[in-house]
């Protein structure tokens, strides 16, 4: 009913209008104006439109704008569509930034919603039953939990090592800050581990209250052990322990109660082993270092645009 009511006032508004033109025609605009009780202008306007025969030349048009005042200007789209070219795999933030470096004033929501207009974003169709997670807890501090894991270097990157070469990264993120330490070894022993989480408490320069990990071997010895037997800590573990850190594993199976240490290889992967190439142990050390002190300073979306430094010199600089 409603849809019809609509019709019908939008056919009697065209009947209206095509009366007073075809009045004003007859007699003139100013007794059409004081007939229809419409000023001259009205009938000048609606005249002008008025196509005879044709009462659907009448209909009002969509005000819509055809472009908006804040709209990226044509040299903006053009110094994206430049740095595209010569960046056509750099993430959405680091993109960015290089961006600002140049001259790029919007933020990074204007710069993403222009960027799928040009075609560089497609949509995705959401999936249906989508996991929905627990409410994820905030740290309230650093060092309150660290995450670690262990990912493997790509084969591809360590190729002028020789054939069938195997190397690892570890890695342990601050769930607070986002800052990382990361280090290379030549294997995921429970060895390496141990050396690996002394440096890495070396390199916070805060107290760690708990280290969260996988059930990886590297780890712990709690994957698939007998429970009718008593467990024997891991060299790892032992490290924490003389540490007094709390050592938290997460279900089997479930990465995602991982989640930060795992986002943060996958930008890895993105970021800095699809453009370099390593030839030694010691060189991929030396890259690795530069690629965390860059990664520790890069701006975040999660910590309000800060880096992972800028936002701790905060906190401390706050609870002096």
């Amino acid at each position: 009913k409603g849809d019809s009511f609509a019709m019908k006032s939008i056919t009697q508004d065209l009947k209206f209008k095509q009366a007073a033109i075809t009045y004003s025609f007859k007699y003139g605009v100013t007794k059409a104006a004081i007939q229809y009780k419409k000023t001259r202008q009205w009938i000048y306007y609606w005249r002008k439109r008025y196509i005879p025969g044709d009462i659907h030349s009448l209909q009002e048009k969509s005000r819509k704008p055809h472009s908006h005042p804040n709209a990226h200007k044509d040299t903006e789209i053009l110094l994206i569509e430049n740095m595209r070219r010569r960046n056509p795999d750099e993430g959405l933030t680091m993109f960015w930034i290089k961006l600002q470096k140049r001259g790029y004033t919007r933020c990074i929501t204007s710069l993403y919603r222009v960027m799928q207009k040009l075609g560089y974003y497609k949509h995705e169709k959401k999936k249906k039953d989508v996991y929905v997670p627990k409410k994820y807890e905030q740290m309230q501090y650093p060092g309150q939990r660290i995450q670690v894991d262990c990912k493997y270097v790509p084969l591809e990157c360590t190729k002028a090592m020789g054939e069938g070469v195997r190397l690892f990264q570890f890695t342990a993120i601050d769930e607070y800050s986002r800052q990382r330490y990361l280090e290379a070894f030549e294997d995921n022993s429970s060895y390496s581990a141990a050396i690996f989480i002394e440096h890495a408490i070396a390199f916070f320069k805060y107290p760690i209250e708990c280290v969260q990990t996988d059930n990886g071997q590297e780890f712990t010895k709690y994957f698939g052990h007998d429970k009718r037997r008593e467990l024997s800590p891991t060299m790892f573990q032992k490290v924490l322990y003389a540490h007094r850190i709390i050592h938290k594993q997460i279900r089997a199976y479930t990465p995602r109660h991982n989640g930060k240490v795992e986002r943060s290889h996958r930008k890895d992967n993105e970021r800095f082993y699809s453009k370099h190439r390593f030839y030694s142990l010691d060189d991929l050390q030396r890259q690795l270092k530069r690629y965390m002190r860059e990664y520790n300073n890069t701006p975040m979306r999660p910590l309000g645009w800060k880096s992972p430094n800028e936002y701790l010199a905060n906190f401390f600089n706050d609870n002096v």
